[in-house]
Formats: C-alpha cells, structure tokens, sequence
C-alpha cells in the first residue's frame, strides 16, 4: 500500500470517529434535555402519579382550582371529595370507586345494604365518561340509575344455580351492564331483589351496584357472589382493579370561542381540540412533530426526527432535521427522494446507453398496458349490465313515479330519500347473516350503518306484487311524512333491487312481545311500565287512525310489531301490511291478513278492513300485557287456547282475577284493573261498531293514570307471595264493596271527559 493511500485511510477512519462522537454527544444532549410538564417551583407527582400541568399540587399550581390536586400524608392524590386519583392523561382521568350493595339472609330479610351512592361532579372540569358502564352483580337483583335531564336506565342480572353463569361475560347471567350518556355530571343508584334471593340464597346472598371502567371489569363468575363476606372481597377488587373514568376539559366554550378570549390555554406549537362530551369546554395538543405540555409557555418541543432515529433509518442517506418535521436528501450525483419507503438514493447509470433494459422495460410496460385495458372494458361492461338491470328494477318498483310525486306534492316530501342498492348493500355488509335482526313471513329486516354513521332498520321484503306497486309508493311518501314520536320513523326506501326495500330508524331494545314473555327479562315491566306503554301505543294508533290527508289503518297490530327503545318507549312499526282509507269511506274490501290470535274476527268473515279492526288487535295487546300470557298456546286447553276468547270468557263468568299477572295484582289498584279490564272486553266485542275508536281508547288509558287506590291484594289482607284464595274471587264481588267506585268502570259509551 502506498504512502498516499494509507493517508487517504486514516483520515476517512478519523472522519467517521468524528461524526460518531458528534452523534453521540448530540443525543446525550438530546436525551439530558428534560421537558417541564407543571408550572415552575410546583412539584409534579404525589406517590406514584404524575400530575402535569393544567393539574396541579397545592395552590397557584393548577390551572384553577378544579384542576387542583391534594396530596395527602400517606402520598394519596385526591380530588373532590377525598376521591383518590390513580391515574391522568391528556383526556381522561382515573379515580377511586365504590358501589351499592345489598345482603339477606334465608328468610330474605335484608341483614346489611348501602343502597345509594352519588358523586357530584357540578362546578367541576369533569363529567363521566362513556368507557364507564353501569353494573349489577348478582342471581336476583335489579339495579336502576338515575341522573339529570330524565336520565334513567335499569339493569337486571339473574340466574337459577351456580352454574347458570359465563365467567368473563357480564351478559345478564350474573352480571348485567348498562352504556350511560355522554356528560354525565352526577347519578344515583338504586337497588332491589324481586325474590329477595330466597330461590338462590344457598349460592348467593348479596348483590351490587356500581359504575366502573368496562374494559377493566371481569365478572369471575361464583367467587363475585357468596355470601355477606364477599362484600369486603368485592370492595376490594373493584377498588383494586377498577376505577371510574372522567372526562376532563378546559371551561365551558368552544376552540373558537375560547381564541378569542385572554385566558386561551393552548401555547405555541399547539392546537385545540373541542370537547365531545356536549357541555362545551376543550383541550390542548402539541403539533405533530412536537411533543411536551401544550399548557405551558415553550412546553411543546420539537422532536428530532433524526436523532431518535440513529443509523439512517429513515432516509437512506441523509437525515436534516426541521422544525415540526425532516427532510431525505441524497448525496451529489445521486437521484431519489432519499427516503427508505420511497425512491431512495439512485446511483447514475453508466455512459453507454442500456438498450436491452430499456427493450425489456418497453415490453413489459405494453404488456401491462394491453392487461390493464382488458380488465378496464370488462369492467365497464359489467357495470353498464349492473346499471341497466337497476334502472329496469327502478321502473318496475316505482321509482319514476315516486320522483313524479315528490315533485308535484304542494306540502313537500323533502324527508323522503331513495338510497341506492349500493349504499343499503354497503351498510349491510352485503345483507350478511350476523346483520340480520328478525324474519317474517314477507320480509327480512337487517341492521344497517350508513355512511354518516346513523344505525338503522332495513326491510327486504322476499315478494314484489306489481300491481301492489302504485299503494306501495303511495304508503311510501305517507309514511315518511309522518312526525310521531311513538311510531317508528321512516328515512326513505331503495327501489334499484329486486324487491323494494325500507330504511327505518334503529329500535335498539327489542319487541314489547320478547318483555311480555320474559324473553328479555321482565323485572322492569312493572304495572306502571304496562301502562304508560299501552298509552303510547293507543295514541299512535289513534294519530293514524285521524291521519289528516288519508287515515291508516295498521292491519298487523301486535306485540311484536311494538319495539322498544333505550328509554322504553313504545315505538309501533311494521306498516308492510298498512292501507289506506279514502276520507269519503267507512271501510276498504281487501284480502284477509294479519296475525293468527290478533285478527278481527268480523274482518275474517266479511273481509271489509275498517279502524275497529286495528281496535280488536290492540285489544289482545291489552290483554297480554295484564295478563302475561300469549295470544294463542297449545298449551291450554281449546276454550282456554285463544287469549280474546279466553279473556271475555274470564270476564263473563267473574274470575277475571284468576289470570291476571300475579305482580300486576300486587302494583295496580282495584279500580284500574277493573277498568282495564272493561276496556280490554270493549275493545275485543265481536261487532266493530261495539267496540270504541282507538282515539277513545286512548282517552281512557290516559284516564286510568288518574286513577288512585290500594292493590288488591292490600286492600283484601293478601300476604304478596300467598295470592292463591285471590284467585278464586270472583270480580262482581269487588262491584259491591264500598271501597270499590264501580260506577267508574267503562262500558261502551262511558266518557271519562
């Protein structure tokens, strides 16, 4: 080796010694420089947990004083009412918890229980946030809670033995779990037993009540049950392992609001970011490419990319850091974007021209072109079929004129809308079986997500009858038209299937048939629940029934066709069946349909649909609801089989009290469950013009709320579980008793106005 090349050696190893070291100091440098994260002089963690600023330890070092943390002499962050705090990021806020509970003894006695537990969080920066949920632990418990703007939801847990139970599944057996309401600012929870555990005692004594982080709540199945000292085991592990999540935001207004005022939290380098709780209010995050404390003056840095990324392993060649930001550049005489997942850094070819690469590149590059040309006409091909075969569905279902009744109706259906197959096909995941929400015998109806994220009911129906086509665009624009809050909301249809489908709003909590029947539970389905249901339901039926530019008639009332939402509130769908009555016309004479056990008999023999047939039908309704049991069961015997004739068979013999649901006994007073059940055989007379409209029925609904008394069992010396003389009174003896105002009880033409 000669004396020039050795030189030229040491000095490139010399070089590379150099830039190594400078590297090396650059990112101890780098690593040594800490980031404030609290106001200056202000200590930043109290035990275990770190508290950054607009938080703070003590006075003058929070933000304001509902940001102000206490710590304690044992090191325990508190705030609020000594709620300890475990944990705060950027959004949220973790705290301690605890929980209702109540414990019995064999003979269901109530041997310990704290039954209500509230946290107010009024005048705070916090609310409550959605990854909470509210749940109930236990075999025979009901829990509710409660909270501002008629905030109410319950929650009922059961199971019949130790094995009755999924361990990690918090599903109803055990353990069930209620989502709450964004910007929850304070609750309160409520317990009850419908057996007072004496059917599961042996196994489980004591139940519970708490709000808590979901995702850190495990149900372990018979270890979470026990007996009273499993009170302390539970407190234990909650307090140990779950907490309750708060949201947190700076003050009451907007990003764009708060800009514009002196107190602005967010610093330089930062952005704002509005609150999604709906009380207002936001927070601060560093731009990308800063990290640090947004709140604090000089508190977002900028990230060097390329010293927290040693070896060049994002650019192939050079790495230049940048405010926010780096930039890939490549040595001189190379090409390329120099970064590792672009172009890189591309040597320059030689002199000499490299005509057989460029050959091969042509060749393959016409060869790709005649592929992607084959595909791109098959393509288009397929989709003028696919548009072709939808606009022929579009005609044969109605779709011209449909487009034809929009613009010509004077009053307007703008809320109509006629979605696309593609769109209904997308939110359905291409009608997928896991989507499915219930069969009929004419149509399925499956969940939807459509593309602004709205969740909804869409019904394929399996038939199209074209010469239905004309009443079926007709019931279409009505529907959509109209504004109740008890009827099921129609959005608008797609007409470029098949069959013609209807997008309906998303009823979330079932049919009132799956309550009734205790397919869903019924602990909640109380007397006053019944009740205030059937009155919602009466008054749809009554709004449809006077419906001002053409009354509708449902023909297909039924539990089933009665949904339930969040809130429990009655919702009626199903209008597949629905026609409409010209106003110069009593009756419309049409084929027989509905469901077996709700249909009017009169309408069966004479074929003549008028309003009381919708009557009759909810007359069933009624009777379900007070007594439990199903229009038609194989179970009882033929005169017994039919729930109508049964009902009016009751009520003629006297010992309508013998079927009436044992817990309505116990929760509805004398006069209203006469007077229900008056109602109830007014509306099932065998002659329409018997029977009372819809808008009367609802008039006497309402009129029972009025109504005031004892249960019958209360009011006759009856223990609640020992109902079994009741059952063989008959009811004309209640007609005489002076307690008893039997002149209240309705009849045909009985006006409570």
């Amino acid at each position: 080796m000669s004396l020039k090349q050795m030189s030229l050696l040491l000095y490139l190893i010399a070089f590379h010694v150099l830039i190594l070291t400078l590297a090396s100091v650059q990112t101890s440098t780098t690593n040594s420089t800490s980031i404030s994260i609290t106001k200056p002089g202000c200590p930043k963690q109290c035990g275990n947990v770190t508290v950054p600023y607009p938080f703070g330890i003590g006075s003058g070092c929070a933000y304001d004083s509902g940001f102000q943390i206490d710590c304690n002499i044992s090191e325990k962050p508190l705030i609020g009412n000594n709620l300890t705090v475990y944990d705060i990021s950027n959004a949220e806020l973790r705290i301690s918890n605890d929980f209702g509970w109540r414990c019995y003894d064999s003979t269901g006695a109530v041997i310990g229980e704290y039954m209500v537990f509230n946290i107010f969080l009024e005048s705070t920066p916090y609310s409550f946030s959605v990854l909470n949920r509210f749940m109930v632990v236990g075999c025979d418990d009901y829990g509710s809670i409660q909270g501002p703007n008629d905030f109410w939801y319950s929650c009922n847990a059961s199971c019949i033995s130790s094995r009755d139970m999924t361990k990690g599944a918090c599903m109803g057996k055990g353990c069930c779990q209620k989502q709450i309401p964004k910007g929850l600012k304070y609750y309160t929870t409520e317990m009850s037993s419908p057996g007072n555990h004496t059917d599961v005692w042996s196994f489980n004594s004591c139940g519970y009540a708490f709000l808590g982080e979901a995702d850190t709540f495990r149900f372990q199945g018979l270890p979470d049950l026990g007996d009273d000292l499993s009170v302390d085991y539970f407190f234990e592990r909650l307090k140990a392992t779950v907490p309750i999540v708060l949201d947190w935001a700076i003050g009451n207004l907007t990003c764009t609001q708060a800009l514009k005022t002196k107190d602005y939290a967010c610093t330089e380098n930062s952005y704002c970011i509005d609150s999604d709780t709906g009380l207002g209010g936001y927070r601060c995050s560093c731009n990308p490419g800063y990290h640090g404390n947004p709140y604090l003056n000089q508190g977002c840095q900028d990230i060097d990319e390329c010293a927290d990324h040693p070896n060049n392993s994002l650019c192939e060649k050079i790495c230049i850091n940048t405010p926010g930001s780096y930039n890939c550049s490549c040595p001189h005489g190379y090409t390329g974007d120099g970064k590792k997942d672009g172009r890189g850094c591309i040597a320059p070819y030689p002199d000499q021209f490299p005509w057989i690469k460029f050959s091969a590149g042509i060749g393959a590059v016409g060869f790709i072109f005649l592929v992607v040309g084959i595909i791109w006409l098959c393509f288009r091909i397929r989709k003028r079929k696919l548009i072709e075969v939808r606009e022929k569905f579009f005609q044969q279902n109605g779709g011209l004129l449909l487009k034809h009744r929009i613009s010509t109706n004077d009053s307007g259906v703008k809320a109509t809308k006629i979605f696309t197959a593609e769109e209904l096909k997308k939110a359905t995941n291409n009608y997928a079986n896991d989507r499915i929400l219930g069969r009929g015998g004419h149509a399925i109806v499956y969940r939807g997500v459509l593309s602004d994220n709205r969740i909804v009911a869409i019904k394929k129906s399996r038939i199209v009858d074209e010469s239905q086509i004309e009443q079926f665009i007709n019931e279409v624009l009505i529907l959509t038209q109209i504004n109740h809050r008890n009827v099921v909301r129609l959005f608008g249809c797609c007409l470029e299937d098949e069959v013609p489908l209807l997008v309906y709003e998303y009823i979330s909590e079932g049919t009132l048939y799956e309550h009734i029947h205790n397919l869903r539970g019924a602990g909640w389905l109380n007397w006053q629940n019944r009740l205030r249901i059937a009155i919602e339901t009466a008054t749809a039926l009554a709004y449809l029934h006077s419906f001002a530019s053409m009354p509708i008639i449902h023909r297909d009332v039924k539990s089933s066709n009665i949904l339930l939402d969040n809130f429990s509130t009655a919702k009626v769908a199903d209008f597949g069946a629905s026609r409409l009555i010209p106003l110069d016309k009593t009756h419309v004479d049409t084929l027989v349909q509905g469901t077996f056990g709700y249909l009017d008999p009169e309408y069966f023999f004479k074929s003549q649909l008028t309003d009381k047939s919708d009557v009759y039908s909810f007359g069933v309704v009624l009777a379900e609801l007070l007594t439990g049991l199903k229009p038609v069961s194989g179970d009882r015997n033929d005169e017994q089989k039919n729930l109508a004739d049964y009902f009016v068979s009751s009520m003629d013999d006297n010992r309508i009290f013998q079927i009436v649901d044992r817990r309505i006994l116990r929760e509805g007073n004398l006069e209203q469950l006469q007077q229900m059940a008056e109602l109830v055989k007014n509306c099932l007379q065998l002659h329409g013009e018997d029977r009372p409209t819809m808008k009367e029925v609802a008039i006497e609904l309402e009129g029972l709320r009025k109504v005031t008394g004892v249960s019958w069992s209360n009011q006759h010396g009856y223990e609640e579980n020992d109902l079994s003389d009741l059952y063989t009174v008959p009811i004309d003896s209640f007609k005489n008793n002076p307690n008893s105002d039997s002149s209240r009880i309705m009849h045909p033409t009985y006006n409570p106005s």
